[in-house]
């Protein structure tokens, strides 16, 4: 389908305006080439090369092995000129010996006093930075790999990443070791990565395995890959990778891992004095096969875990809070069903929507911390199965009692078309009362073309305490996302008796339906990367076809080549209360029906400069009054050491009947790193809906690889002296031992 040659003629007009607002550029390639098809190119291919003798990372490319490694030097954008070389010259070799693969990399740069630097923590914003990246696909199986990323002080994440990019373990870490160099013509980089640190089939006597390198120039907005990408995908997207080839005579190792910890704790849940506990535990990690992993923890333990963000609740719906304990995040992909969404597309819903297993179920009740006795998880692939199994035991607290939660998830992908799958959820009380929940659920996402997508699922719930009703689910969804278009539409029904108690499902006795249209429009314009206008409607009705919510919207998206960002939203609503819904104390909404409209307008700035932030000012009805919402964040970057991040939320709501009232969230956390080893970070946050004050500060050092040490002190007060003040002080050691 041919594009249109310019953007219709009101998007032409704002598009003359912004660009005295955001006016970065690109710096000019020295030599003018044309740009190639990134999406036709082929695949590159490059041979290993056995080490000639000892390579001591150190960050000089100065061994005699390196000189003999053949030199990838070709990578191409994907933005912000797609297609065009990198405007810095690149150059990587690779080696490896019976136990180590080694990764040289020199990045020539005409400004190194202008690398964008911002944090030396593990598992740092990598988008924010100067990056090199690396991701291996020891399997061959163009869907899943492990990713390395670091910057030019050393800096590094990891992460696995499964089903073609649609799904990252953020939580898995490795052990390698990395050394940088900042220098006047650029930076270098000397990596060595144990073979068992990586899973593969040691039954293969020759090794290829798929691998995408990637290097980004933060200040340029500019990414560049070994195996050309288009700008909408990432470096663990892996169907488009291309092949190291030639590995052999490598050793996989016995991959177990025995990770002890030992903690002391003082809780303080009111003003009463509290003695220090003493407590400990284990975790042990297995590889019984290549593609197998078995996870056991014993006395588990989550006080080293940052506390959840406070969130302002405006809805008559539960609010969604994420995972953040390692145990549950690391897989946590495998367990993944329920309002799937795919990278690159709008579907209207996701899993903060509609997901079947939500571990914080999990040694959660009320944000109240229930006590794990302990578990184990199987995840890994057998006889062409994605598979994983988990089962957790927790003792009675918070009038819970002592219960059983058990996951059966198994997935096949069918020959490149999609893949099938299936989950079983039970949660079981041991106490002998017999109390029980179980959801099962199939599903089948499919991939008929390059650019077309159809998830679908059906699920039911069986549950000891409901009997009658509506009590299963399904879902089926389709979108088309190509170079210019997007669209997409899909359909839901939720039982008014599907309560999957291990999961989280927003809205109970609905039928939904969504779809969207829009375009990518890429002008090429010197400031102007994308221009996206788009409408989207979503309706929600009760089980007899009853209009409950719509919402209709038309919005107008622009980026800009340095990642600077602008939006403008329209949005007309429709709400029918069937009960009166209470805001805020005497600010309650009646019953009826209610149709009301609101505009948004946010912006962004580049994410790689020093200072940097974003605000959303919003303004219009709601139900029978009338919000204003302001919304900002700011990250002022001192150094590479030293960062200041702070946001903003405040809400005006006026409903007739009741005082005008404000609902706001404030935070603000300031990190330091000494080094890669040492973090300090304090985080401050105060809902004044709930008159609530947080304080959270941490101290770690990781001691050893995979090992590390935290101090870290909790307190939430209630301003107001509704609930008592609680204070938590821990100190925790774990040390990794691997075999």
């Amino acid at each position: 389908m041919p594009l249109p040659s310019a953007p219709p003629a009101a998007l032409a007009a704002l598009v003359l305006v912004l660009p005295a607002i955001f006016l970065p550029a690109s710096p000019a390639l020295a030599v003018q080439v044309r740009p190639i098809d990134v999406e036709a190119a082929p695949r590159p291919e490059v041979s290993a090369t056995r080490a000639r003798g000892p390579v001591e990372v150190d960050g000089v490319l100065d061994e005699a092995s390196w000189a003999h490694a053949p030199v990838i030097d070709r990578f191409i954008q994907s933005r912000p000129d797609r297609g065009m070389p990198l405007t810095e010259e690149t150059e990587v070799r690779l080696l490896y010996d019976d136990e180590t693969l080694y990764i040289g990399v020199e990045m020539w740069d005409r400004s190194p006093d202008r690398l964008t630097i911002p944090s030396l923590e593990q598992d740092f914003q990598s988008g924010n930075s100067d990056i090199f990246g690396i991701t291996l696909d020891t399997f061959l199986d163009r869907r899943n790999a492990f990713m390395f990323l670091v910057n030019p002080m050393g800096a590094v994440k990891e992460a696995q990443d499964f089903d073609d990019s649609r799904y990252e373990n953020a939580a898995w870490e490795g052990i390698f070791d990395v050394q940088t160099r900042v220098h006047d013509r650029g930076w270098t980089i000397e990596w060595a990565i144990p073979f068992t640190t990586v899973r593969f089939d040691p039954d293969r006597e020759v090794q290829d395995w798929g691998m995408q390198l990637m290097r980004r120039i933060r200040r340029n907005n500019e990414e560049g890959y070994w195996a050309p990408l288009d700008q909408r995908d990432r470096i663990h997207k892996m169907s488009k990778a291309g092949t190291l080839r030639g590995l052999t005579g490598i050793r996989s190792g016995r991959n177990l891992l025995i990770k002890p910890y030992a903690l002391s704790a003082r809780s303080s849940p009111g003003a009463a004095p509290a003695e220090w506990t003493w407590d400990g535990g284990l975790d042990l990690k297995y590889g019984i096969t290549p593609r197998m992993t078995m996870d056991l923890t014993w006395r588990t333990d989550f006080s080293q875990v940052e506390v959840d963000q406070e969130q302002v609740n405006l809805t008559r719906f539960s609010l969604f809070f994420p995972e953040r304990r390692d145990f549950f995040t690391e897989n946590s992909g495998v367990f993944n069903f329920g309002d799937i969404s795919e990278r690159n597309y709008r579907s209207g819903s996701s899993l903060r929507d509609f997901t079947l297993f939500h571990s914080r179920r999990i040694g959660l009740e009320g944000g109240q911390e229930v006590p794990i006795v302990g578990g184990g998880r199987l995840t890994g692939r057998a006889a062409g199965f994605e598979v994983g199994a988990l089962s957790m035991q927790t003792r009675a607290a918070h009038g819970l009692p002592d219960e059983n939660f058990a996951v059966l998830r198994a997935k096949r992908t069918v020959g490149g078309f999609g893949d099938v799958g299936a989950i079983f959820v039970n949660r079981q009380a041991t106490d002998g009362a017999g109390g029980y929940n179980r959801t099962y659920g199939a599903e089948a996402n499919l991939q008929p073309s390059r650019y077309l997508r159809i998830n679908s699922y059906l699920a039911t719930v069986d549950d000891s305490e409901i009997d009658g009703g509506s009590n299963w689910a399904g879902r089926v969804w389709a979108g088309w996302r190509d170079d210019f278009w997007n669209v997409s539409a899909g359909a839901k029904h939720v039982g008014d008796s599907f309560v999957p108690r291990v999961g989280f499902v927003r809205r109970r006795g609905v039928r939904t339906g969504y779809a969207t249209a829009g375009v990518h429009h890429r002008p090429g314009a010197s400031a102007l990367n994308e221009i996206n206008p788009y409408v989207e409607v979503d309706w929600v009705g009760d089980l007899d076809g009853r209009m409950l919510t719509r919402t209709r919207s038309a919005a107008l998206s622009v980026s800009f080549r340095d990642g600077s960002r602008i939006s403008a939203n329209l949005t007309d609503n429709f709400e029918r209360l069937d009960a009166p819904f209470a805001v805020q104390g005497d600010a309650v909404v009646p019953a009826g029906d209610y149709a009301f409209r609101e505009v948004a307008l946010s912006v962004g700035t580049s994410a790689g400069r020093a200072v940097s932030g974003g605000a959303r000012v919003s303004t219009g009805g709601f139900y029978n009054g009338d919000r204003t919402s302001l919304s900002l964040d700011g990250l002022v970057r001192v150094s590479y050491k030293l960062a200041l991040d702070v946001s903003a939320q405040r809400n005006r709501i006026d409903i007739p009947g009741a005082e005008p009232f404000d609902a706001d969230v404030y935070g603000g956390r300031v990190t330091f790193a000494a080094s890669t080893t040492l973090f300090t970070s304090a985080f401050l946050q105060y809902n004044s809906f709930t008159d609530d004050l947080v304080t959270n500060l941490r101290l770690n050092v990781i001691h050893a690889p995979l090992s590390d040490l935290f101090l870290v002190y909790t307190e939430r007060r209630n301003r107001a002296g509704e609930r008592r003040t609680e204070r938590f002080l821990s100190f925790k050691v774990t040390k990794a031992l691997a075999f």
